[in-house]
């Protein structure tokens, strides 16, 4: 089995980890106030008063006079409100909370850029035993439900270019064997759909529907994730139908968009 990804550490700091989130939001939304990260994060306004100060004092936030904050330089490669992934980001969260409503388990947006994914919205359910957010989390492609969809649909071409040989030479047991995803890649594109059990860590399992463009061409992956010991295999059906109608639901709606 694939050694676990993203183990939460024994002793976490709360501060830090409401920091980090904190700038996760500000570069892929572009800015938030005092009172919506407080939210967000589930703390008092004083708390994310005090987060948001300490970004701005390291550069990773600025503070304008509208008293939005938005990223800092540090983090100038954030994406602009117009952008795809800001776009996809907001108009999804009204279907990931349809999702959560429907399943009560954890719904989340992927995207992909080379050989890893990275999570741009999560909406966590509400039962004591739940996969936490994993908003702002970067993982191998290869590994996610969303990332093997969204792999699945690359010419053989790109894919040999995503996953060449020079790029692993300091780490070539990082690579995966193409052969063996290809093979998979094949039941993906026939189901239509991806179950990932425990392979990007242990005790959670994910099913996941990709998002597409007009074109037709896989934009994102939408996904509900559960704790293994939740999951029956037998709800698949229902699980997929619902990501299904949410997935063409935000289709349509990025499809309004300008």
């Amino acid at each position: 089995m694939d050694k676990p990804l993203k183990t939460p550490p024994p002793y976490p700091i709360a501060s830090v980890d409401h920091a980090l989130r904190a700038a996760a939001i500000l570069q892929m939304e572009g800015g938030a106030t005092v009172a919506q990260l407080a939210e967000r994060l589930g703390v008092a306004r004083s708390t994310a008063h005090r987060v948001l100060a300490m970004l701005v004092y390291r550069d990773f936030a600025v503070r304008g006079e509208d008293r939005v904050y938005r990223a800092g330089p540090v983090l100038e490669l954030a994406a602009h409100s117009q952008s795809l992934v800001s776009r996809l980001r907001a108009v999804a969260l009204p279907h990931l909370r349809r999702v959560v409503d429907l399943l009560d388990e954890t719904a989340n947006l992927i995207v992909r850029t080379g050989e890893t994914v990275r999570f741009i919205a999560s909406v966590e359910c509400r039962q004591a035993l739940r996969v936490g957010s994993r908003e702002g989390m970067v993982f191998p492609a290869h590994r996610t439900t969303a990332g093997l969809l969204l792999l699945a649909h690359l010419a053989d071409e790109e894919l040999e270019k995503v996953y060449a040989p020079e790029r692993y030479r300091d780490r070539p047991a990082d690579r995966p064997d193409l052969a063996r995803l290809r093979t998979e890649f094949r039941r993906l594109r026939r189901n239509g759909f991806a179950v990932n059990k425990e392979r990007s860590e242990r005790g959670l399992v994910a099913v996941g529907v990709p998002v597409r463009g007009r074109d037709g061409t896989a934009l994102a992956g939408l996904s509900v994730s559960m704790p293994s010991v939740r999951y029956d295999p037998r709800r698949l059906p229902s699980l997929v139908a619902t990501l299904e109608a949410a997935a063409h639901a935000l289709e349509e709606d990025l499809a309004d968009q300008p």
